[in-house]
């Protein structure tokens, strides 16, 4: 089964260093150039700064890069038409980053719905990537917990949407959904 340029929208899951981020990369250079990369990670620290540098590295000079830590919805709208393909990475970052900046759960659930409707009519190929937060622990402080109830539910609406969701476990890519396989 090969999904590579049969899906519209397609969502990559999976923890922390699971592989998300290198397996998005590879689909996503399948398509020709030129391709967009949505960045909405912040440099907030040293740690963040690296992390981003070989983000960049890891693209390699294929890639218009564009940073929206809040804009993302905007910046998929803008680019239709004039790409092959768009990535986003990350969208729990990009939660995170609503999350902090104090807003109201109608203001994040507007943002959030937003988000999905223009993924929806996206006619460019899009490619989302998410870090799978709920399988731990419940989380001590109220902001996490908050934060993991809204990365499930987005999850959840996504890939509804989407016609290609990937769960990264170790490096290897589980199709939980795809154009090729039937739903049960």
């Amino acid at each position: 089964m090969n999904p590579v340029n049969e899906f519209r929208l397609a969502l990559i899951l999976g923890g922390t260093r699971s592989g998300k981020s290198s397996y998005a990369l590879d689909l996503a250079r399948n398509f020709p150039v030129p391709r967009l990369y949505l960045a909405t990670a912040e440099a907030g620290d040293e740690e963040m700064a690296a992390r981003i540098a070989k983000h960049r590295q890891d693209r390699g000079e294929s890639w218009d890069t564009v940073e929206v830590p809040l804009e993302l919805t905007g910046a998929i709208a803008a680019a239709q038409g004039r790409y092959q393909v768009i990535l986003a990475d990350c969208l729990t970052l990009w939660l995170s980053n609503w999350l902090i900046r104090g807003g109201d759960s109608a203001e994040l659930k507007g943002v959030c719905l937003d988000l999905v409707n223009i993924l929806k009519k996206t006619a460019t190929p899009t490619i989302l990537v998410s870090n799978e937060v709920g399988w731990g622990i419940v989380p001590e402080h109220t902001l996490a917990r908050e934060f993991r109830d809204w990365a499930g539910w987005l999850h959840q609406l996504l890939a509804a949407a989407a016609d290609l969701v990937v769960l990264m476990v170790a490096g290897l890519p589980l199709m939980v959904k795809s154009p090729n396989k039937k739903e049960e």
